[in-house]
């Protein structure tokens, strides 16, 4: 299969086998996260460069604390606002979307990539992928994983160390193993 087969198929939540090709792209992309993770924290401007090289886009006043994990960093983009607490991890093997002004906290794991369930197609090295979005303005308490295909809505709130299994609404409290709604949020005043 083509390289840019592969690359379509990345992205259909179909499949595929990965090939040389596209590991040597993602090298690239990977020796940019090593020179992050190894950047003076005082080092503002260069950071935010990498950052922009790095990831499919970084909002304005976005900020994340290394050390910082990705597969890829290209296939994630970050709304403005956007806090992301020390060891943030992006199984970004297709599209993470994070709104603005949403938050992260410490050890958050956001995954795309999976593998089939069939022992022979896994000891082939077959994977697939759906997409992760997280909503504006919602909040990922420390130890969140958010399984692929998931979607996080707007303003909801993630209880530590919950894994996602599901969508989750807007505006909801939610957490647990497998993280599930616990109340709405309070109406603002």
């Amino acid at each position: 299969m083509e390289t840019s087969e592969i690359k379509a198929w990345m992205n259909s939540g179909e499949i595929y086998y990965e090939n040389a090709e596209i590991l040597a792209e993602q090298a690239q992309y990977r020796d940019l996260l090593f020179q992050f993770n190894h950047t003076l924290p005082s080092k503002t401007q260069e950071r935010q460069e990498i950052l922009q090289a790095l990831l499919g886009s970084f909002g304005k006043g976005s900020y994340i604390e290394a050390p910082f994990s990705a597969n890829w960093g290209k296939n994630t983009y970050f709304g403005k606002h956007v806090y992301a607490n020390s060891h943030l991890t992006l199984v970004d093997d297709t599209k993470i979307t994070i709104g603005d002004s949403v938050m992260m906290g410490p050890n958050v794991t956001l995954c795309t990539g999976t593998h089939p369930l069939e022992a022979s197609l896994r000891q082939k090295g077959a994977q697939y992928n759906l997409p992760v979005t997280i909503e504006k303005g919602a909040w990922l308490g420390a130890g969140v994983t958010v399984l692929p295909g998931v979607t996080i809505g707007e303003n909801s709130v993630i209880g530590a160390h919950s894994l996602v299994t599901q969508d989750i609404p807007a505006n909801v409290v939610a957490y647990d193993n497998p993280c599930r709604v616990i109340r709405p949020l309070p109406k603002e005043e």
